[in-house]
C-alpha cells in the first residue's frame, strides 16, 4: 500500500478530527490530573465542554497548512499537538472577550460565565469563575505547547511567535476597550483594532507558527503574511456583518449583543461617515444602549442599509479577499498547499456563522 500524498494528509476534515482527538487527549489527562490531586472538576469541565460544542478549528488548522508551506514532512504527532495548544489560546480570548462584552450566548449555548454564574446563582461569582477559567485556559494552551513533543530546537524558534500573539491580542483588546465612548468615523481606528485583536492572531500567527516549526526561508514568511493579514481582517469585517445581520439560529449567538454593546466596528464607521444628522443622531442614541429592543435594532439596521455601509463593508472584504488571493499567485508554496488556501479563504470570508 503506497504512502498517503501530501493532498491525502491535508484533507481538512481528517485534520480536524486528528486536532480534537489531540485536544480530547490533552483534557482529560487534565480531569484526571485534577481528581487525582483532589482539584476542583468544574474548571476543566467547563473547558472541554466549550471546546467541544463547536469551533471551526481554523487556528489549528492554519498552523498545519504553515507547516506543510514550509514542506515540512509529515505532521507527526508533536506538530498536531501545538497546532491544538492554539485552539486553547482561543478559548482564553472567548472566555474573557464575553465577560467584557456580557454575552449571554456563544455557539449557541450560554457563556461560560453565565454557566458558572448558574452553579451559584451569583452574577458576580460566574464573571470572577470565568476569569480565572480563562486564564487557566491560557495556562494549557502553553503547557499543550511544552508537552507537544517538540524538538529543542522547534521550540526555541515557536515562543517568540507565541509571545508575539498573545501580546498583541491583547493590546487589540485594550484599544477596542478603550475606543471613545461617543461613536465616531474614524474607520482607520476600527481596522487597526481589528488587525490586533483577532486578524492577526486568527491566520497570520497560526501560519507562522507552523512555519516556525518546519523552518523556512523568509520569503514564504513573507508571502503566507501577506495572504494573512488582509485574509484576517475580512475574517472579522464579515463577523461584524454576522453581529448586526446574521441568523442567530445559524451564528448561536443574539443579533442584538454588538449593537447593545456598542461595539466600534467598521461598519458603524462607514455608517457614521455617510450619515445625514438624524440618522447619526439616531444611531448615537441607540447604539450602545444595554436594553436596546428588536425594534430599535431594525431601525439601526435600516440606516446601515441606506447610508451604504452595509454595501461598503462587503466590498471592503472582497477587496482583503481578492488582496489576500493576489499574495498566493506568487507565493512559493506547494499547489495543494495552495488549493487549502483558497479554499478558506473563501470560506473564511462567504461564511455565515
Amino acid at each position: 500500500m503506497s504512502a498517503p500524498t501530501l493532498e491525502d494528509r491535508l484533507d481538512l476534515h481528517s485534520l480536524r478530527r486528528r486536532i480534537d482527538s489531540a485536544l480530547e487527549h490533552y483534557l482529560s489527562v487534565k480531569a484526571l490530573a485534577a481528581q487525582a490531586d483532589h482539584l476542583p472538576s468544574v474548571p476543566v469541565e467547563v473547558i472541554r465542554n466549550f471546546v467541544f460544542v463547536g469551533g471551526k478549528r481554523i487556528r489549528p488548522l492554519m498552523c498545519v497548512l504553515g507547516w506543510h508551506a514550509a514542506r515540512g514532512q509529515d505532521e507527526t504527532g508533536p506538530v498536531i499537538r501545538a497546532a491544538a495548544s492554539l485552539e486553547l489560546f482561543h478559548v482564553f480570548a472567548l472566555i474573557h472577550d464575553d465577560v467584557m462584552d456580557h454575552s449571554d450566548t456563544r455557539r449557541g449555548h450560554p457563556t461560560v460565565h453565565r454557566t458558572l454564574a448558574a452553579l451559584r446563582a451569583s452574577d458576580t461569582f460566574g464573571q470572577s469563575a470565568a476569569i480565572l477559567l480563562g486564564d487557566m485556559a491560557l495556562a494549557y494552551s502553553q503547557e499543550m505547547l511544552n508537552t507537544a513533543g517538540l524538538s529543542a530546537g522547534q521550540l526555541t524558534a515557536a515562543l517568540p511567535v507565541v509571545d508575539a500573539m498573545r501580546i498583541e491580542v491583547i493590546n487589540g483588546q485594550y484599544m477596542d476597550l478603550d475606543s471613545s465612548k461617543e461613536l465616531t468615523d474614524d474607520l482607520q481606528r476600527a481596522l487597526v483594532v481589528i488587525r490586533y485583536k483577532t486578524a492577526k492572531y486568527t491566520v497570520e500567527h497560526p501560519l507562522r507558527l507552523g512555519v516556525a516549526l518546519a523552518g523556512t526561508t523568509p520569503a514564504v514568511q513573507a508571502a503566507l503574511s501577506a495572504y494573512a493579514l488582509p485574509l484576517g481582517d475580512a475574517f472579522q469585517l464579515r463577523d461584524d456583518l454576522l453581529g448586526v445581520f446574521g441568523d442567530p439560529k445559524t451564528t448561536g449567538k443574539p443579533a442584538l449583543d454588538d449593537l447593545r454593546e456598542g461595539k466600534r466596528t467598521a461598519l458603524l464607521a462607514l455608517a457614521l461617515r455617510h450619515a445625514d444628522p438624524d440618522q447619526r443622531a439616531t444611531l448615537r442614541r441607540l447604539v450602545g444602549d444595554r436594553d436596546l429592543k428588536e425594534e430599535q435594532a431594525k431601525t439601526i439596521r435600516t440606516i446601515l442599509i441606506e447610508t451604504g455601509a452595509r454595501a461598503r463593508t462587503e466590498e471592503l472584504i472582497d477587496t482583503q479577499y481578492r488582496a489576500a488571493l493576489r499574495a498566493l499567485d506568487r507565493a512559493p508554496l506547494p499547489p495543494c498547499v495552495l488549493d487549502v488556501l483558497h479554499e478558506l479563504a473563501h470560506t473564511l470570508t462567504e461564511r455565515t456563522r
